[in-house]
């Protein structure tokens, strides 16, 4: 089900919701996430048309806003777009800008982990399924499924199996918000003897977790196999 559009008599506080969850969560991950969410809240707050879900923007007018070259824009927005946040809605021809739009879907995923921090009103009002053009919110339709989104951990458990699956299980009670934004996203490509590699689905991923869980992922380990004496994050993308 589609996130409904910020439009109506509702739509400055879920417009204000969406910038806070973004936010939180950048704060949340390192420089590189912050300064990334960052340019992407620039773009919204200055330019987005939340109307028609449109963002036109030359390269040389987003270089200025986040006082870059125009080389770093087509990688930003790159990484924006690999991360499911932006997608492209016409690509930019003969003299065009291209025009993006927000994947409305996509930032409430990414930014779940964080609902919490804010606080539980946050997280059941943004768990809930938004009133349309009309305003607040309608009595549940039998007919319509509500959205709620599926956190990384509970898609990761239900596939992990073995020793990562209750690893992944003990993290997730422990640690339950890490688990989604970081551990939910990795899956054992080996274990071998004392020593276990976890693909990242990015370099990113593989970098932060490397940078500030290693340890915690092989506590955890150690406690479901004592022989695990090093844990190896890979990217595999």
């Amino acid at each position: 089900m589609q996130v409904a559009k910020p439009v109506g008599r509702n739509a400055s506080a879920m417009k204000y919701d969406i910038l806070s969850a973004l936010g939180v969560s950048a704060l949340c991950g390192d420089k590189h996430r912050q300064r990334l969410m960052l340019r992407l809240m620039v773009l919204i707050t200055t330019r987005y048309n939340w109307q028609s879900n449109e963002l036109s923007m030359g390269r040389s007018e987003i270089a200025r806003l986040w006082s870059v070259d125009e080389r770093t824009v087509k990688r930003e927005m790159a990484k924006m777009r690999s991360a499911g946040w932006v997608e492209v809605k016409r690509a930019g021809v003969k003299g065009r800008v291209t025009v993006y739009a927000l994947n409305l879907d996509g930032l409430m995923a990414e930014t779940t982990p964080s609902w919490d921090i804010i606080g539980t009103d946050f997280a059941e009002r943004m768990g809930s399924r938004h009133g349309g053009a009309g305003g607040p919110a309608q009595v549940a339709d039998p007919n319509v499924i509500p959205f709620q989104p599926r956190s990384r951990t509970d898609a990761a458990q239900g596939l992990a199996e073995g020793a990562w699956g209750r690893v992944l299980a003990k993290l997730g009670q422990e640690a339950p918000a890490q688990t989604s934004a970081w551990f939910g996203q990795l899956s054992e490509m080996s274990h071998d003897g004392g020593c276990v590699t976890l693909a990242a689905p990015s370099r990113f991923v593989a970098d932060y977790v490397n940078t500030h869980f290693v340890s915690r992922l092989l506590s955890a380990y150690a406690e479901i196999d004592p022989g695990v004496r090093r844990i190896e994050v890979m990217a595999v993308d």
